[in-house]
């Protein structure tokens, strides 16, 4: 039997605390004390605590003078985004020794698929276990992991038994742990979507069983669809390894050449407007590193005209792009296109913590 058509076997592994984590290896005096990462001034936020001072009820996303309050001994440690960038390569380099099948999803947090591995006779379970021991040896970090038929059991299963937990969801168990398990675990339900399912007297996945999917479509669109099923344990997302994107962009060819610069910028804001659909679509649009124009002339030449820029592209940068783009043939053309270079996801990850929390 193919691997395809065996049952999926899914891990999700989440580093415990991550950064405040890898403050802890670096700072040993640290160990064992309520600490928090993130901004230090007034105004300040924090990315994460430690475990020690979430028992005072600090949590990230906490305004630094809030978490204060809670716990006045707590310690503020500046964020060191190139360390967190430094272990978490060393992390996917140990998941790259068990499956190929990775999806990453931030710094600190994965998806693998082990469906048809060999090792440990195919078992999902000892392969979290050893993954997560390698990942404490060579680290000196801690991970929970889940292991499920699929990613939305898993990641929940991952959050179950934090810090340096491993909950297993083998498959004849998802029915019955669904029936209990309250709707804010599903990932995208949040504060808004539970208050709204709680008027229905929807608390739980099992409440949830109990609506027919028409009137959860009538209700939620899509995503009415999407707990239809989640509510029932089911989640056919692949795990996703394809390439990291590293742009994006919209390209037309046109049947007859055009030979002017007017020509050119004719032409631009239908391509424009086609392209903000497919940024829209595509789900990259915060990992804009840049942006280019792409002409190709009459004789098959190509030249390419870009900028950083880490904003969504206007119509008149893409105007002042082509200018630059054009100047350099002034001859007639084939091809326009217009795009965006993307950041890494790491390096997103970096620049997003570095923009939401305020550093002194």
């Amino acid at each position: 039997m193919s691997s395809q058509n065996l049952p999926r076997k899914i891990i999700h592994i989440d580093m415990d605390c991550f950064y405040a984590a890898v403050e802890v290896k670096d700072d040993p005096s640290l160990k064992g004390l309520p600490i928090a990462v993130g901004g230090t001034s007034g105004r300040g936020v924090l990315t994460t605590a430690s475990y020690e001072a979430r028992k005072f009820g600090v949590r990230s996303a906490m305004p630094t003078h809030r978490a204060l309050e809670l716990c006045k001994d707590l310690i503020i440690v500046k964020p060191h985004f190139e360390r967190y960038k430094e272990e978490s390569q060393k992390i996917r380099s140990i998941f790259r020794e068990y499956t190929e099948v990775i999806q990453p999803l931030s710094l600190d947090e994965a998806y693998l698929d082990v469906t048809g591995l060999s090792l440990h006779s195919g078992s999902a379970t000892l392969i979290a276990k050893e993954i997560k021991q390698r990942i404490y040896e060579e680290t000196q970090l801690t991970a929970s992991a889940g292991v499920a038929p699929n990613k939305f059991l898993a990641k929940v299963a991952s959050d179950w038994r934090k810090p340096n937990g491993l909950m297993v969801i083998t498959p004849d168990q998802v029915s019955d742990f669904v029936v209990s398990l309250p709707v804010k675990k599903i990932s995208g339900v949040g504060k808004v979507m539970e208050g709204r399912l709680k008027d229905l007297g929807i608390k739980t996945c099992g409440d949830l069983q109990g609506l027919e999917k028409e009137e959860l479509v009538r209700r939620f669109g899509k995503w009415g669809a999407a707990l239809y099923n989640y509510a029932r344990g089911v989640d056919n997302r692949p795990v996703e390894t394809s390439s990291e994107r590293k742009s994006l962009s919209v390209e037309r060819t046109f049947f007859e050449d055009k030979g002017t610069l007017s020509d050119v910028k004719e032409e631009l804001p239908k391509i424009y407007e086609e392209f903000l659909k497919r940024l829209e679509k595509s789900g990259v649009k915060n990992r804009i590193s840049g942006q280019f124009v792409k002409l190709k002339f009459h004789d098959f030449q190509t030249t390419t005209h870009e900028e950083k820029n880490a904003e969504l592209p206007s119509l008149k940068s893409y105007q002042d792009l082509l200018e630059h783009a054009y100047a350099r043939g002034e001859r007639s053309f084939r091809l326009i296109g217009i795009g965006v270079r993307l950041m890494s996801i790491e390096d997103y990850e970096i620049r997003r913590s570095q923009l939401k929390f305020e550093i002194e």
